[in-house]
């Protein structure tokens, strides 16, 4: 194997796939980008932790295929460290080490042969008549909006999951976690004839969006496979198991309407979070909030540390309400909606409450308050 690639694509390459490798792998292979020198002057980089596969090809002048594997981090290690130039691969005589030169910098690197590599994940077709296109752009804005939601979970629960529904040219996205329920509607103008609803892990989406500054398409490929979900670009694939089961009926959660409204600036309720946040408990993360009389009042306290306050103005004139959250979930909220200002649905101190920006994005964040004690 010998090819020569330019370093920015070879860079960008790797930064691409390595986030799919494994942190904790029970083979050493996985640790691992397979690299693969091909005929039609590409080099093919895929690597796994065999829930979630991605692969990318980028161009190069192939002199001599074949492929290796070679350690994720030391080799984005190695690359980013090099000149904007020209960078060549070499497969050395023994089969298991790669000679890599970049004008006077020379390095040596020992990988494992791609034979170890799983043949079930380098060899994945494609049936492309299971695909349907959607547009990139508002696709990756709702995952975005709507998937910080979901729960951390390592497990195959639903609730680790992302909900996408296709149907009537709107996208649908949502997640939960059982305390709170972001969803997002955004309209697409492509088309796609039939209703499709995928529940695709948290992670897999989240690193395809993390990809999204790599990738120029203006629309992408979804392809579902029995149990497996592939998104296509012109020149990655990202490849995972699907979540099966029934998703919570997260729309029968959000009220129609709220009996107590407030519209609040966004930056300013974000800055005053941040300062009474630094005296909460570390272990509720709980905030006060006092809605009354156009002000709203956030308070914490730690009996060993101390407490705080802060008050900022905002358009509200029901009657008073005291109510209490997780600042950090608030936080989230606010951090993604992309309006100067929040429209709080409020009703009582322990019903659900509801985000949405002042504008006309279809976003809602529904949040649990917690009792105050």
């Amino acid at each position: 194997m010998k090819f020569i690639i330019r370093k920015e694509d070879l860079f960008n390459g790797i930064k691409i796939v390595e986030r799919a490798t494994s942190q904790k792998a029970v083979q050493p292979v996985l640790y691992n980008i397979l690299i693969e020198a091909l005929e039609n002057n590409t080099v093919r980089l895929t690597a796994t932790d065999l829930v979630l596969t991605v692969v990318t090809t980028v161009e190069a002048q192939v002199d001599e295929v074949g492929k290796i594997t070679l350690p994720a981090k030391k080799l984005n290690e190695i690359v980013s460290k090099l000149g904007n130039e020209l960078v060549t691969f070499e497969l050395e005589p023994n089969g298991t080490s790669v000679n890599i030169t970049c004008k006077k910098s020379k390095f040596d690197i020992i990988g494992i042969s791609a034979s170890e590599f799983p043949p079930e994940v380098s060899n994945y077709e494609i049936d492309e008549t299971k695909c349907f296109d959607v547009e990139l752009k508002p696709f990756l804005k709702a995952i975005k909006q709507a998937g910080f939601a979901a729960a951390n979970y390592e497990v195959s629960n639903l609730l680790s999951g992302i909900v996408c529904d296709f149907s009537n040219g709107v996208l649908e996205i949502a997640s939960t976690d059982g305390n709170r329920l972001a969803r997002v509607r955004e309209k697409l103008t492509n088309d796609i004839a039939e209703q499709i609803q995928l529940i695709i892990p948290s992670r897999t989406l989240n690193e395809f969006m993390k990809m999204g500054g790599f990738i120029d398409d203006e629309t992408i490929k979804i392809c579902k496979d029995k149990s497996t979900i592939v998104l296509k670009t012109e020149k990655t694939l990202t490849i995972s198991r699907l979540l099966e089961g029934q998703f919570p009926k997260y729309n029968q959660l959000i009220p129609s309407e709220s009996p107590k409204q407030a519209i609040v600036n966004v930056s300013q309720l974000i800055s005053a979070l941040e300062r009474v946040s630094v005296m909460v408990n570390d272990k509720t993360s709980i905030v006060k909030m006092l809605f009354a009389d156009n002000e709203l009042t956030l308070s914490a306290d730690t009996p060993d540390s101390g407490k705080s306050e802060d008050k900022i103005d905002i358009q509200y004139t029901a009657e008073e309400l005291l109510i209490a959250f997780n600042y950090k979930f608030v936080l989230d909220a606010l951090r993604i909606i992309e309006s100067d200002e929040v429209i709080i649905g409020l009703n009582a101190s322990l019903s659900a409450t509801v985000l949405k920006p002042n504008s006309e994005d279809d976003f809602i964040c529904l949040i649990m308050p917690v009792q105050i004690r």
